[in-house]
């Protein structure tokens, strides 16, 4: 079966100013790495549907929408904070980003995939419950775990975020809720510094030092995720994809390669493939070194397709 690809028009449209790393340049790289490998022509890309407001409303305040509407400029920019900024386009993309994971799950029960990448942006995993931060407007992946909830009925969810920024809006939507099992590495201290005491018990959120490597990557995945996630037995497997772990990236201080996302992948398609019956949405997080972003989402969509 076929790993979807999703991604839409706006999404490229948003951006922040020159000088910002998560620009539309992001998803370029990643189609140019697509072509080159000889990976475009294997998935089968779809543009997503939006998400509606009341797929926002399942984990973000009206307060949030207003505001973001409130604040959304005919021209130049408007700020959330002084990293993450609004264009003219960018409330429409973040509604586009918001439901491309709502477009893959549909037609994953529908039996047409078990797989899927959103390359979308702007990412999501920040993103509050009432606040937008750090380039996130709305939670991506909460947004459609509460979709999948609400409309399929899954009572065993698990998340897995490997971007090297903790996905602090993630645990703070899900944080408690039975139903979920969340796990993620991040490097502490770095942005946004929250969340690395007393977590729920759903959560395996595991801080690692600056200059992790793969090889200590791995260790927490086997040693602290794996022994949880085979015992939740999840029904489907949802990724915050990010690739600022890399050691070429500026935004991080890891010292990941593609072949450590490779692995990761592997491990969750594996899981999937004895519990969830091979079910994984996967959302473009972080990555901002264009060349080792373009190659650690081709390893990473190779290991979804089993290719």
């Amino acid at each position: 079966m076929q790993t979807l690809y999703i991604t839409h028009p706006e999404c490229r449209l948003h951006e922040m100013g020159e000088w910002h790393p998560e620009s539309p340049h992001r998803l370029d790289a990643i189609n140019d790495q697509l072509i080159s490998s000889g990976l475009r022509g294997l998935i089968d890309e779809r543009e997503a549907v939006p998400a509606q407001e009341a797929d926002i409303l399942r984990v973000h305040t009206p307060s949030l929408l207003a505001q973001l509407r409130r604040l959304s400029p005919v021209r130049g920019y408007a700020e959330i904070d002084p990293d993450t900024l609004m264009n003219s386009h960018t409330l429409a993309a973040a509604f586009a980003a918001a439901g491309a994971g709502i477009t893959a799950i549909d037609a994953i029960m529908d039996g047409q995939a078990s797989t899927a990448f959103c390359s979308v942006r702007p990412p999501g995993h920040h993103a509050r419950p009432a606040q937008a931060m750090g380039f996130c407007f709305f939670n991506n992946l909460a947004v459609t775990v509460a979709y999948a909830l609400e409309k399929y009925g899954f009572k065993r969810i698990a998340i897995i975020d490997f971007d090297v920024h903790h996905g602090n809006g993630t645990e703070e939507i899900f944080e408690e809720d039975s139903r979920i099992l969340m796990c993620s590495f991040f490097q502490h201290p770095l942005f946004p510094n929250v969340c690395t005491e007393n977590p729920g018990p759903n959560m395996v959120n595991v801080p690692a030092p600056a200059h992790a490597d793969g090889a200590a990557l791995r260790e927490i995945v086997e040693s602290r995720w794996m022994p949880r996630l085979e015992a939740f037995q999840p029904e489907i497997i949802f990724v915050s994809a990010g690739f600022d772990g890399h050691r070429d990236d500026m935004l991080g201080e890891f010292d990941m390669l593609e072949s450590d996302y490779a692995w990761i992948t592997e491990k969750l398609v594996d899981l999937a493939d004895r519990s969830a019956q091979g079910r994984i949405v996967s959302f473009l997080e972080g990555g901002y070194d264009l060349s080792a972003l373009g190659r650690s989402v081709a390893v990473h969509i190779k290991a979804l397709a089993k290719l």
